[in-house]
This record gives C-alpha cells, structure tokens and sequence, in this order.
C-alpha cells in the first residue's frame, strides 16, 4: 500500500488545523482526517462518527503503530508545505473544498 496523494485543506481555528484526505494506490481514498494542535505539538485524528451514547469511534484507521506513524509524517509534512507557501497564513479559496466538489471531481 502506498500513500499516492495527501490533499492539506486548512482552516482557520484554535485546535483544528486542516482537514486532510489520503489517495491510496491512486483508487482509494480516506477523508476526514484531521490535523489537530495539541499540548504535545500537531498529531492527525482518524475519521470517525458519533455512536447514540455519546462517544466517538473511528470509522478509518492505521491497524499499527508503524502505519500510523507513516500516514502521519506524510499528512504533517504536506501540511508543512502548504504553509511554508506565500500567502498561507489564512487558508486560500483554492485551498478549500467546495462543497459542490465531489470526491471525484477533487481527484481526477
């Protein structure tokens, strides 16, 4: 499995950083992927949905230390990339995604 593709959409809040979406083997994709700044620096936050009680379960995730670690560095350096780009301090209009975008149309 190979990471193809790491599309960085930043937002403007306190903790939340960016939404992130990973192409795996050009056909595959998983988005929702947060980046989040926490007390320990930047980390990723996996997709995940909120259950009847309250809680949150991931939806996507690394099955080990080793791919998760893996899809970290290659989102957080990305997310490295996008702001070292003139003009980041604020998220740009092309940065964004529209919500008229479709997953295909962003990809294709």
């Amino acid at each position: 499995m190979e990471v193809t593709g790491v599309r960085v959409f930043p937002v403007d809040e306190e903790k939340l950083k960016a939404f992130v979406s990973v192409i795996f083997d050009d056909c595959f994709v998983v988005s929702d992927i947060k980046i989040i700044s926490g007390n320990n620096g930047l980390f990723i936050s996996m997709p995940s949905k909120k259950r009847k009680n309250g809680t949150f379960r991931d939806i996507a995730h690394p099955l080990n230390n080793e791919t998760r670690r893996m899809l970290e560095e290659k989102i957080l350096a990305r997310y490295r990339e996008i702001l070292a780009q003139p003009g980041s301090e604020r998220p740009q209009d092309d940065d964004l995604l529209d919500a008229s975008e479709s997953t295909s149309d962003i990809f294709s």
